[in-house]
């Protein structure tokens, strides 16, 4: 590619976006579309629901890639990280000149540039974190916008465009682009940040840590210094990380010297509530109440509420956002319940956050066992990366039904995740747990096994072959 095309023109009316049906670029598309401009859309699979949400939006889907799909007059072409340099609308790019660009550059020059950006990063909890901060930045009646990687229900969307001035991204470590491999977050320049952990993960993208520790050194190290930075403290990675930042930096968390930090927590089971206080340097500044599980949760809440500190939010507005945040899609999502069981899903995958999403759960489980039904299907779990760590992940479950990764062709054979082996680990651990081969022989054991006061906890990346309702339908 001509990286001097790599541009936005001056003018632009007619824009192309490829792999449109991204849960980003779909967004992206759906802004710029309620922006007035004249939008085409391909991508390699365009089927519902996506499609669907898509096509009702106005947007014009074009299935399958193919440089007729590139008009004439097509004034701008952003590209998803999902095209490679070899498709065939990218070579028409090339061959004819276009204008192109990645997403975030997108989103910074037509949502992002007049606004202050409100930046959520980490390994786990970014999508949490980031549809909490724009659920109070609307409570508060400031208007916000937002592009998240999740479904908010306070708004059935993963993305606004507000009047206000703050604008809330959730920021991701991977790449931008085939011509652009650094990280998406390297593109903004925030105002206000949160970096809730790091981790090894996207085992496609990071050698190991280190290289993902250097990532998000990087990304620390270009915070403007007027900025201001919360971090969560219980996380040796981020302590490494955090000396090369030139912005105000303030950590959270449970420890005793953390700037930021909760206490006088009394949980609720049979409310569903649990209730907290928060400390600024040891002083108590607001006691809070959330229907959120989990310790994983609360650190979440707490870096939002240092966010909104910051911002001078009241405490009473604070207080009401919190009580009337309803969630997002795939995070502990109840999806039914049929003769006393309980069909819940998360979008869980890194054993990090298997764990914390089982234990959260367990603790609300009061008449029955947690059932963790697990399908390991990202580039990592489907790796032997965390074989000997997703053991630990499940210690806390009643009863585990594994199935095998169901994309395992995609890995080469010498790398790959051993589903039986997890099992086995599992059951020599004293724990009582299942392998199964396929969806079906899952929710075929699950019909005869699940009872009253069960929660059966699906966790995967992926639609799990629709295993939820097909569980409900049975039950």
């Amino acid at each position: 590619m001509d990286m001097n095309f790599n541009r936005i023109p001056d003018h632009v009316k007619n824009i192309h976006i490829m792999a449109v049906c991204g849960t980003g670029m779909g967004a992206l598309a759906c802004m710029l579309k309620e922006m007035g401009y004249n939008i085409t859309g391909s991508d390699q699979n365009v089927y519902p629901p996506m499609s669907t949400f898509l096509l009702d939006k106005g947007i014009h889907l074009l299935n399958g890639f193919n440089e007729e799909n590139i008009h004439p007059d097509t004034d701008l072409v952003i590209i998803g990280n999902a095209v490679r340099k070899n498709n065939p609308e990218a070579v028409t790019v090339k061959e004819k000149n276009i204008c192109f660009c990645s997403m975030p550059q997108a989103l910074n020059h037509f949502v992002a540039k007049e606004k202050q950006t409100i930046l959520i990063t980490g390994t786990h909890g970014k999508t949490t974190t980031a549809s909490l901060m724009a659920w109070l930045l609307f409570t508060a009646g400031l208007d916000p916008s937002f592009m998240i990687g999740g479904i908010l229900q306070n708004f059935n969307s993963n993305y606004r465009i507000g009047s206000g001035n703050y604008m809330v991204i959730e920021g991701d470590e991977y790449d931008t682009a085939f011509f652009d491999k650094g990280p998406k977050f390297l593109h903004y320049k925030p105002s206000l940040a949160v970096l809730t952990s790091v981790e090894f993960d996207h085992a496609d993208i990071f050698r190991d840590l280190d290289h993902v520790k250097a990532i998000f050194k990087n990304f620390v190290a270009r915070i403007p210094k007027t900025s201001y930075l919360v971090a969560y403290d219980n996380d040796s990675n981020i302590s490494e990380i955090i000396p090369s930042a030139d912005c105000t930096v303030e950590r959270y968390g449970m420890c005793p010297d953390a700037y930021w930090r909760i206490g006088d927590e009394t949980h609720a089971p049979a409310a569903l509530e649990t209730t907290f206080s928060v400390f600024m340097q040891n002083q108590k500044v607001g006691h809070y109440a959330t229907p959120l599980l989990g310790h994983h949760n609360r650190m979440n809440i707490l870096s939002v509420i240092a966010l909104a500190e910051h911002l001078k939010i009241p405490h009473k507005t604070i207080r009401e956002a919190l009580l009337t945040f309803q969630g997002v899609k795939r995070r502990q999502e109840i999806r039914g319940e049929k003769n006393g069981i309980t069909v819940m899903d998360d979008f869980a995958h890194h054993p990090t956050a298997v764990l914390e999403t089982i234990r959260a759960v367990k603790g609300a489980c009061q008449n029955g066992r947690l059932v963790a039904v697990f399908e390991p299907r990202t580039n990592t779990s489907m790796r032997q990366v965390f074989q000997s760590v997703y053991p630990h992940a499940f210690i806390d479950a009643d009863l585990i039904c594994i199935r095998k990764p169901p994309l395992l062709e995609k890995v080469p054979e010498d790398e790959r995740f051993s589903s039986e082996q997890l099992v086995s680990d599992l059951k020599q651990r004293g724990k009582n747990a299942r392998f199964f081969p396929d969806t079906e022989s899952i929710i075929d054991f699950l019909e005869k096994e699940a009872r009253s006061g069960d929660v059966i906890l699906v966790m995967s990346n992926g639609g799990f072959d629709n295993i939820h309702e097909r569980l409900l339908a049975c039950l």
